[in-house]
Formats: C-alpha cells, sequence, structure tokens
C-alpha cells in the first residue's frame, strides 16, 4: 500500500469516526427519528452527499451506531477486575443500566434495531446473533469464577444465569421505551440482580 494510499485510508477512518462520534451524540440526545442526517453532515464539515458516501443510508449509520454501543458496553464488561466477586459482576450490570440511561436516545435505538434483527435477512440479525453469543459467553465466564471460589452455589448454571440477565436488562429497555421512560430502569434492574443474587450465592444474601 503506497504512502498516499495509506493517507486517504486513515482520513477515511477518522471521518468515519468522527460521523459515528456526532450521530450517537445527536442520536442519544434528540432520539434516531428527530435527527436530520444533513445536520450530522454538518457537525463533520460534509454535505449530506459526502455523509451518503460513507453510509448509504440513515439505516445503515443507525446500524453502525447500534454496533459501537454494544462494542463499548461489552469492552467495559471485559475490563471487569481478575479479583471481582460474583458479586462485584452482579453489581457491574447494574452499572452497565445507568450508563445506558445517560445516553437515553441509545436505548430507543437499541429497541429499533433488536426488533430488526427478527429478520434474517437483515445485517442487523447477524450483528445481534453475534452479540448475544458474545456476551452470554462473556458474562457466563465471570459468574463461573464465583462458583469455583465457593461464593455462588455449586449448581448455578452461569450460561443460564448470564441468559437471563441479559434478556431482562433488554426487556426492561423496551418497556422503558414503551412506557415513555417513566419505568424506573435502574431500580428494576437493581431488584432483578438483587433477587438473583439471593437465589445464587451460597450464603443466600443480596447484594
Amino acid at each position: 500500500m503506497s504512502r498516499r494510499t495509506q493517507g486517504s485510508y486513515s482520513v477515511g477512518v477518522a471521518r468515519r469516526e468522527a460521523i459515528l462520534e456526532a450521530a450517537t451524540g445527536y442520536f442519544a440526545k434528540g432520539g434516531y427519528h428527530r435527527t436530520a442526517m444533513s445536520r450530522i453532515a454538518a457537525d463533520v464539515g460534509l454535505t449530506e452527499g459526502g455523509l451518503l458516501h460513507h453510509f448509504p443510508s440513515k439505516k445503515h449509520l443507525l446500524l453502525a451506531v447500534v454496533e459501537r454501543r454494544i462494542l463499548t458496553t461489552a469492552r467495559w464488561l471485559d475490563e471487569t477486575p481478575a479479583d471481582a466477586t460474583g458479586r462485584d459482576v452482579l453489581r457491574r450490570l447494574a452499572g452497565v443500566t445507568e450508563r445506558e440511561l445517560a445516553e437515553p436516545g441509545l436505548i430507543e435505538l437499541f429497541v429499533i434495531v433488536s426488533a430488526e434483527a427478527a429478520d434474517t435477512s437483515s445485517p442487523a440479525h447477524a450483528l445481534f446473533a453475534e452479540r448475544y453469543d458474545t456476551a452470554i459467553n462473556g458474562l457466563a465466564g465471570l459468574l463461573r469464577r464465583a462458583v469455583e471460589s465457593g461464593e455462588f452455589r455449586a449448581d448455578v448454571d452461569c450460561t443460564a444465569v448470564a441468559r437471563e440477565c441479559i434478556a431482562v436488562s433488554d426487556g426492561l429497555q423496551l418497556q422503558w421505551v414503551l412506557s415513555g421512560g417513566e419505568l424506573d430502569l435502574v431500580a428494576a434492574a437493581r431488584t432483578h440482580l438483587d433477587r438473583l443474587a439471593r437465589t445464587i450465592t451460597a450464603d443466600g444474601a443480596g447484594l
């Protein structure tokens, strides 16, 4: 690859990242439907046509923003300290909910794209299928350490617990959107995780 090609590629990557950064901010604050592509383009010094060179449609941009959010959340869980207890992991899940609520527009985006993911022909399908596999396996691994240390009961099915945690989190986000933000999302998540802790810990105590 020539220096000129490398330079053009680097500029393209940087421009794409700038677009995603701007789109994430606008979507998070104003919502997907209320944000015009022209506004995002202007924010990064492009015409709308220039923006469409990087993302052929608003739906393509939406998918990229959601993918970015998924990767950011996964990275935060991956950074769970090696000495974290099982309860620490559950508390960290509650922390994920708090972080998500700080950008309410992105919760709406997640719900929109997750509905589209049911269509096997949609690009969202592969993204979400991979997201669930990675998230379930990663969380199950963290929980398994608590079984091995004796903090969690020996008969706990960590994969099933991980699947439940993710299902409840996603379901509560949907209910939060449907309630117009009236649902206390963080409290609901903490209630579930506290109840879960009482059923899987060896001492039967909550968070």
